[in-house]
C-alpha cells in the first residue's frame, strides 16, 4: 500500500536500527518517522530487542511505536530444498526463556559467520581486516553482511552497499556462508507463547535469493502465522497481486512496510505502509507488549 493510507494515517511496520544493520540510532529513527508524519512505526532489528528502550524512551508525541524484531528462519522452500526466510515479530514478550535464548544464539551465529567471510575475502587480497570489522561492532549485536558491505564501500572497493550484496555478498556468491537459522515452525510457536504475533517478510523477493512456495506459505499459516508482508519496496505490483490474493484465501493480515535501513538503502521510511484496520487486527491478537504511544 502506498505511503497515503485511509484516515491519514501511516504505519510502517519494518524499519531497522544501527542496534542491527541500520544506519539511524533507534533515538533518529523515531525522530525521522515521526518527521516523515508517520503515525506508527515498528522498530524490528535483526534477533534483538537491544533498540526498544532507547527509541521508547525518545519516542516523540504523536507516534506510536511497535516492539519487535526480525528473526531470522530457515524454511523447506517448496521445491525440495531450503530457503531462509525472515519472520517479522511483533509485541512479544522479551523476558520468554526461549527467545532469549534463541536470540542469543543468533547473534553469536551471525558474528561468527560475518568473521568468516571477512576472513575469506582478506585471504583473497581483499583490503578488509576481520579482526578490526568485528571490534567496531558492539558487544554481542547482531553483526551481519550489511556491516562487511558498509566496510567495502569505506574501502573503496564498491560504490554501495547494494553493489558489494550483487558482487561479493549475496548467497550465491563465493564468499558466502551458511548459518543455522531458527525453524520457521519453531519460531511462529515460540513468538505466539510469547504473546506475540508473526508476519511473513518479502516472502517473494525473489532477488534476493530462492524464495518459498505458496504451500509452503500454507504451511506455515496452519502453523500459526498470522500475517504477511504484501506491500514491500522489493515486491513489483504483479508480485503484491499474487501476495495479495494469497493473503486472502489463507487469511492472512495483509501489511505493508519499508524495510527501512537509513543510508544503508535508498528506501525512504513510510515509503509502503500497513493500513489502519490491518494494523489494529495485528495489535487485538498479542498480548505480550502494548503498542508504546508518545
Amino acid at each position: 500500500m502506498p505511503c497515503s493510507t485511509l484516515d491519514g494515517m501511516v504505519i510502517d511496520l519494518h524499519t531497522h536500527s544501527s542496534v542491527s544493520d541500520g544506519t539511524d540510532t533507534p533515538t533518529e529513527l523515531v525522530t525521522k518517522a515521526s518527521a516523515a508524519g508517520l503515525s506508527a512505526v515498528a522498530l524490528t532489528d535483526h534477533d534483538t530487542t537491544a533498540g526498544w528502550a532507547e527509541a521508547a524512551e525518545a519516542l516523540p508525541r504523536g507516534l506510536s511505536l511497535v516492539r519487535g524484531a526480525e528473526l531470522s528462519c530457515t524454511s523447506p522452500n517448496g521445491r525440495g530444498g531450503t530457503a531462509t526466510v525472515h519472520l517479522l515479530a511483533y509485541l512479544f514478550d522479551p523476558t520468554a526463556p526461549a527467545i532469549v535464548a534463541e536470540q542469543s544464539r543468533l547473534r553469536a551465529e551471525r558474528r561468527t559467520r560475518l568473521y568468516k567471510m571477512a576472513k575469506r575475502m582478506a585471504e583473497d587480497g581483499y583490503p578488509v581486516d576481520p579482526d578490526a570489522l568485528m571490534a567496531s561492532l558492539p558487544a554481542d549485536s547482531p553483526a551481519g553482511r550489511p556491516h562487511l558491505a558498509m566496510a567495502l564501500v569505506q574501502a573503496g572497493v564498491v560504490a554501495t552497499v547494494d553493489e558489494a550484496f550483487g558482487v561479493f555478498l549475496s548467497s550465491r556468491g563465493r564468499f558466502h556462508v551458511s548459518r543455522r537459522d531458527t525453524p520457521v515452525h519453531t519460531a511462529i510457536q515460540m513468538i505466539a507463547d510469547a504473546g506475540g504475533v508473526t508476519v511473513l517478510a518479502h516472502a517473494f523477493a525473489h532477488h534476493r535469493g530462492p524464495t518459498v512456495t505458496a504451500d509452503v506459505i500454507k504451511e506455515m499459516a496452519a502453523a500459526g502465522l498470522t500475517g504477511l508482508e504484501v506491500d514491500h519496496p522489493d515486491h513489483d505490483p504483479s508480485v503484491r497481486a499474487e501476495l495479495g490474493e494469497l493473503a486472502v484465501d489463507l487469511r492472512l493480515i495483509r501489511t505493508g512496510s519499508s524495510d527501512y535501513h537509513g543510508t544503508n538503502k535508498t528506501i525512504r521510511i513510510g515509503q509502503d505502509s500497513t493500513s489502519p484496520e490491518a494494523f489494529d487486527e495485528l495489535v487485538s491478537r498479542t498480548s505480550g507488549v502494548a503498542v508504546l504511544h508518545g
